[in-house]
């Protein structure tokens, strides 16, 4: 049976990360891999989450099972950070999840029970995995125009949505989209939501960044503003950046019906989704979060820590953008300093990301997406003067 089975393809980022581990060269740059580091290039363990792991070690005395949809204070907790009261509670079904990526899968495989013919709507670019998961899952799949010349191509997206049908869902980067790091504005997200409810699609909407790109609040504020806006939405979101607990694999999935009474059903669907996927979610991570958004000084201490992260990202942002000013001549790369997030994509050319690489021994994916937070202030203008010469 086994001998049947076809070798699938390397994943480009696994792929490079592989690639720069074998890098011999002692001055190469990661800006590949998604994860957020410091300065000192280490991803590390936030203040206030080594604190609330302390506090969980001393009081735990179970590692029973705790229920289908997750623990009663990390939904709470996650819902009043991700909403904000924007929609009544009783409006909100919610599980507890494997990370982001889990509560994706969650809300394609709900999406797919409740309406078997839908067609999913995702921006090009978009997270590889969005497109990849559609595809495994068999659900049917398009893209719309989203990004050009450094910024979002609004009329492009809304003129390829009016394709929908109703019962479409509409996949959404709540802040910092990845890959790009252009974000819609304010007035954007009003166009959005407006063509939404006229052509009767569905939002889902993935925050997996919720803090890194304008702060908690308004990084939150245009899905609140949907979710109050749609008549149903649904919203998965990871805590893996924001509270950097990656391997603890921490995320939920809220669904919203301002129908409350329908809320019991959907919730029972959610609860059940996750038994059978991997019957109880982890808890860890989820009661780390709960731990520290519960409890007023540990969160002061997060925010403040998160704060300085954002502010971090923003700064080389800035500078990026000045020293490739500097190192051009030219305003090409502007854009860098008004995108928001992690992740930015360069606008060079895949000939020119290998040379990067080669040449430079800086790692980028192919699509020239890099990882700001992979950058310090001493290797930001080593990569200016790179891209500069590998541009020419």
């Amino acid at each position: 049976m086994l001998q049947n089975l076809p070798m699938q393809p390397a994943d480009k980022i696994l792929q490079l990360m592989q690639m720069f581990r074998e890098d011999t060269r002692t001055d190469k740059i990661d800006l590949g891999v998604g994860v957020y580091k410091n300065a000192d290039g280490v991803t590390p363990i936030m203040g206030a989450v080594k604190a609330a792991e302390e506090r969980i070690w001393q009081s735990e005395t179970t590692k029973a099972y705790t229920g289908l949809a997750g623990t009663p204070e990390f939904n709470s907790a996650m819902i009043d950070l991700i909403l904000d009261g924007a929609v009544p509670a009783d409006s909100v079904a919610s599980v507890a999840t494997p990370g982001g990526t889990g509560a994706l899968r969650i809300a394609f495989e709900l999406v797919r029970q409740a309406n078997p013919g839908v067609r999913f709507w995702y921006s090009n670019p978009t997270w590889a995995n969005h497109a990849a998961m559609l595809k495994y899952l068999s659900l049917p799949a398009k893209a719309y125009r989203y990004f050009n010349d450094g910024g979002v191509d609004v009329n492009g997206m809304l003129e390829d949505l009016k394709g929908a049908a109703p019962g479409d869902v509409v996949l959404l980067h709540g802040c910092c989209h990845n890959p790009t790091g252009a974000n819609l504005r304010a007035e954007d997200w009003d166009a959005v939501i407006d063509l939404i409810n006229a052509e009767g699609l569905i939002p889902l909407i993935d925050v997996a960044y919720q803090g890194f790109g304008d702060g908690l609040e308004a990084d939150a504020a245009n899905l609140r503003k949907v979710a109050k806006a749609c008549p149903e939405t649904l919203i998965a979101a990871s805590c893996s950046k924001n509270f950097g607990v990656y391997k603890e694999r921490t995320g939920i999935l809220l669904a919203v019906d301002h129908n409350a009474a329908q809320r019991a059903v959907t919730q029972s669907n959610l609860s059940t989704l996750n038994r059978m996927n991997y019957s109880f979610p982890p808890d860890h991570g989820a009661r780390i979060v709960s731990t520290v958004l519960s409890d007023a000084e540990l969160r002061a201490d997060w925010q403040s820590e998160l704060e300085a992260v954002r502010s971090g990202m923003l700064d080389l942002r800035k500078d990026l953008s000045s020293a490739l000013r500097q190192e051009t001549n030219s305003d090409r790369f502007d854009f860098l300093a008004n995108h928001r997030g992690m992740f930015s994509m360069l606008g060079i050319t895949p000939d020119e990301v290998v040379r990067l690489r080669e040449t430079h021994a800086i790692y980028v994916i192919g699509d020239s997406r890099m990882n700001v937070a992979g950058l310090n202030k001493s290797t930001v203008p080593v990569l200016a003067r790179a891209i500069a010469d590998v541009i020419g």
